[in-house]
């Protein structure tokens, strides 16, 4: 399996997984040309794509959802809050009806080798979901946009061999910056995004040996940057309890507006 964030951020995010024969991406709130191009790094085409998994209907995640899948015709999975949110999204435009599956969280489907798990997150969208995805050897998450985590969140996230987990904000940072009151106390609620200080708790939960990349994304642009993010995760790993330190294995931080590092597991 491969692991590769196009884009990650406040500002757009799309997510590459796939298998030998089956390639994956989860969200696409970047443009056409982006997400092409992002593919291309990993030199794969628009029309090799046997799917596209959503997380929820907000812009930073579906942005360009329609042109793209116009164009490729690739199938979109999603819950049905979901995809009932991204169809009154005007500016995604008109798509085809048949383009729409319709899945459920904590229900495992198949797409080629691959299979794939919806779970339940926390945000404040109609019905949003992380993944788990797995070759039956191998298996990755993508784990952003929860205002919290509980034991259900950790039970999904448990034996990976990779993650895409969200380090958002800085509680600092957001308190004094320039967000109004309202939107400060929706990104740091239960329903808004996880801090820096508690990814590194989420992740002092889902550490063990094999668990070998741990890619830090979705950080604000106003409210983080990514040598904050990546210091603190490693702090509270180093201070959880748990029996690894932060320099124990690989963390890295994905890139807002180009293509990280390629993952092959």
């Amino acid at each position: 399996m491969r692991l590769c964030s196009i884009a990650s951020g406040s500002s757009g995010n799309c997510i590459y997984t796939g298998g030998d024969h089956t390639h994956l991406l989860v969200d696409t709130g970047i443009s056409k040309k982006r997400v092409e191009e992002g593919l291309k790094a990993l030199d794969i085409k628009g029309e090799e794509l046997s799917g596209i998994l959503i997380t929820h209907e907000h812009i930073d995640h579906v942005q360009g959802l329609g042109v793209f899948s116009r164009k490729y015709e690739v199938p979109i999975y999603a819950t049905k809050g979901t995809i009932e949110g991204i169809k009154k999204i005007s500016s995604i435009g008109k798509m085809p009806e048949g383009l729409f599956h319709e899945i459920q969280t904590d229900e495992t489907f198949t797409l080629g080798e691959l299979k794939v798990e919806p779970f339940k997150i926390s945000h404040d969208a109609n019905e949003p979901s992380g993944y788990r995805i797995g070759d039956g050897k191998k298996s990755v998450a993508v784990a952003t946009d929860l205002g919290k985590y509980d034991d259900y969140t950790v039970e999904h996230l448990k034996n990976l061999d990779a993650i895409v987990l969200e380090a958002n904000h800085d509680l600092k940072m957001l308190e004094v910056g320039p967000y109004p009151y309202p939107l400060k106390r929706r990104v740091a609620g239960d329903k808004g995004h996880l801090s820096n200080e508690l990814s590194g708790r989420l992740l002092c939960d889902i550490l063990h040996d094999n668990l070998k990349h741990v890619v830090l994304g979705h950080l604000s642009k106003e409210n983080n940057y990514e040598e904050l993010a990546y210091e603190t995760v490693k702090l509270e790993v180093t201070l959880g309890d748990n029996p690894y330190k932060g320099d124990d294995f690989p963390i890295t931080v994905a890139k807002r507006s180009s293509v990280s590092e390629i993952i092959d597991l």
